[in-house]
């Protein structure tokens, strides 16, 4: 592989550090930093002055078999593998064009995602490096049954979760509570208990595993905390007692502000059914005050969009960063949020995640400053996946 030298950049290297007019040298491993990187001989040279470099962004929640259609549950019922397939790939290409290069699927059916991740590494066909849960985890009839396994009892967890990690599982996808693209599940209500979601989080962490629970629901959000999950996602219905509770086990958020913005903004023009535009129109405000809360509080919040829901399609983090500023967080948070503290959550930060000497060279050059202008991510130069060019 070529090497690559970009000089008189500005970096923000993904872990809060913010450099001036710097240099980065980089093949497939990030080589060279600053001084020493400017005297290292290269094949390309590059001149990024009056642009940015940062890492590659981290997408901590998509739906990698769907594509943003107007009837989510719909869609996960009805679709072939060989459909959810053929989206995966097409959604893979849109993430790396839009500066993501890694990503977490959180329900696939069939388990599609699992067989999209492998061709991925084997370089079969292009996309971020993907970390995925394959079939979720929800009680009979609960929130995303249409693309769940139904389970009921601490016994059929414990075996569902061995299942799923048996087929090559990442992360054990859960369901907390009701949500709001299920038709006749109510969003605030608690559905998997804390005992049915310890097992499944006592199993992922024996095995190396990680765990997430989608939670709409006061009660849903503190089980699954209580029970060890690793992330909370959405996290409606937060309160002081649980974001206490997130503090202390290092529990994440990942609050995803974008489903049901694109939900609300364009469901209606779009035919999204009616009763889930109201759900998630109930979900606007306090999903942005769960959000502010556990900001507030200093819980680690990783960037994600729940990408494949209503008109989210994927590859649109710039709505996620735009809504997540808008709600108070920082330029250099959301920086930190969208790329080292996603890399954290799905444990390749050793890989990934910040600009640093070592690590895969995955790269977003920007033409502006996100401090001076959000709309920075959607001014994308090039994209670099392992030193690879992508756009």
């Amino acid at each position: 592989m070529k090497t690559i030298k970009i000089s008189n950049i500005l970096l923000y290297d993904g872990i809060g550090n913010k450099i001036e007019n710097t240099c980065v040298v980089f093949n497939e491993k990030i080589l060279g930093i600053g001084a020493d990187a400017v005297a290292m001989e290269c094949d390309i040279e590059i001149d990024g002055s009056r642009k940015c470099l940062i890492p590659g962004l981290i997408e901590c929640h998509c739906h990698l078999t769907v594509d943003a259609n107007k009837d989510f549950g719909e869609q996960n019922l009805n679709d072939s593998p060989v459909y959810a397939t053929v989206k995966s790939i097409e959604n893979c290409k849109k993430f790396l064009t839009n500066g993501v290069t890694s990503a977490r699927s959180l329900g696939s059916k069939f388990d599609v995602d699992i067989e999209i991740r492998d061709m991925v590494e084997m370089g079969i066909i292009k996309g971020p490096n993907l970390i995925v849960s394959g079939t979720p985890l929800t009680m009979t009839g609960g929130h995303g049954w249409a693309f769940s396994q139904e389970v009921d009892g601490t016994n059929q967890v414990l075996h569902a979760a061995r299942v799923q990690i048996k087929k090559g599982a990442d992360v054990i996808k859960l369901f907390a509570s009701g949500g709001g693209m299920t038709k006749g599940v109510k969003p605030g209500a608690a559905q998997l208990s804390e005992a049915e979601m310890k097992v499944a989080c006592i199993e992922a962490e024996k095995t190396g595993k990680t765990t997430a629970a989608h939670s709409q629901s006061v009660e849903g959000n503190k089980n699954a905390i209580r029970a060890g999950i690793t992330s909370i996602e959405h996290g409606v219905g937060l309160d002081e007692e649980a974001v206490t509770l997130m503090k202390e086990k290092g529990t994440y958020l990942v609050p995803t502000l974008s489903a049901p913005y694109n939900t609300v903004k364009y469901g209606a023009a779009g035919g999204v059914p009616e009763w889930a535009i109201e759900k998630n129109r109930e979900a606007v405000v306090p999903l942005k005050e769960a959000f502010q809360l556990a900001m507030a509080k200093g819980v680690n919040i990783a960037m994600g969009t729940d990408a494949g829901t209503p008109f989210n399609q994927h590859g649109d983090v710039a709505t996620e960063i735009e809504l997540m500023h808008e709600y108070g967080m920082t330029i250099e948070d959301i920086l930190i949020s969208a790329t080292s503290k996603g890399a954290k959550l799905l444990q390749i930060f050793d890989k990934t995640g910040s600009v640093a000497i070592g690590k895969d060279a995955d790269l977003l050059l920007l033409y502006l400053d996100p401090a001076k202008d959000i709309a920075a991510f959607r001014s994308i130069v090039s994209v670099y996946k392992r030193g690879e060019l992508i756009k």
